[in-house]
This record gives C-alpha cells, structure tokens and sequence, in this order.
C-alpha cells in the first residue's frame, strides 16, 4: 500500500460548462481506461452541477505521472477553460517527480498515519 497515491480534487463548474465538461470527462475516462496502474478514476457531481469531485487512485507515482503527462497534452488546456480548481487532497508518498507535477496544482499532501485498503 505504500506505493500508491491517490487524490481528490474539487472543481467548480464555470458557468453554462457543465455539458461541455460532461462530454470532456467521457473522453478523459475512455482514454484513461487504457493506462496501466490507473487504479480509480471517478468522477462525482454535486447536486446543482457546480461542483465536481475527482478520486483517482494509482498503482504508484510512476502510473500518476505517465498520466498526468498524458492529460496535460491531450486535455488540460480544454479542461482548465471549464473549470476552477478549489482543492487538490493528495493521499500517500508521491516520488519527488511527481510532488513537482503536483504543486503546480497547489496540492496538499497527507502522509499515511492509519489504515488499511482491500482496493489495490
């Protein structure tokens, strides 16, 4: 367990995105279905559609980079045109590589302190 990491992202919604931003997230899932060590990569809606919350779960850092690299070449510029990142949690030991990726997005990290997962 201690290789994986994992996030939760919370995304406001601009507004009049949210069909744009559905459309976007069915292509970012179909592509990512194809990574490997991509362990969860879900996506939930608040209620009045302005708040979306992202879990992904990787294998390990490496997996989480190679998709990271991915997404910011295929997707990220659409992406960031439709939302605002309000929070990014990440969960476990990131490699120095990926921290780097990762502050870009003012992530905050959570060292593992308790636990444990039947989810590999």
């Amino acid at each position: 367990m201690r290789s994986v990491v994992s996030w939760q992202v919370e995304l406001a919604i601009k507004p009049g995105e949210l069909d744009n931003f559905r459309a976007l997230t069915s292509e970012m899932v179909e592509s990512t279905k194809g990574e490997p060590g991509v362990l969860i990569y879900e996506r939930f809606v608040s209620a009045d559609g302005k708040v979306v919350y992202v879990y992904e779960r990787y294998a390990d850092s490496a997996a989480a980079v190679a998709h990271l690299l991915a997404f910011g070449k295929i997707y990220g510029e659409r992406f960031m045109k439709m939302v605002d990142r309000r929070r990014f949690m990440v969960f476990g030991t990131p490699c120095d590589e990926l921290k780097r990726m990762l502050d870009g997005f003012g992530a905050r990290y959570l060292s593992p302190f308790d636990g444990f997962s039947r989810v590999q």
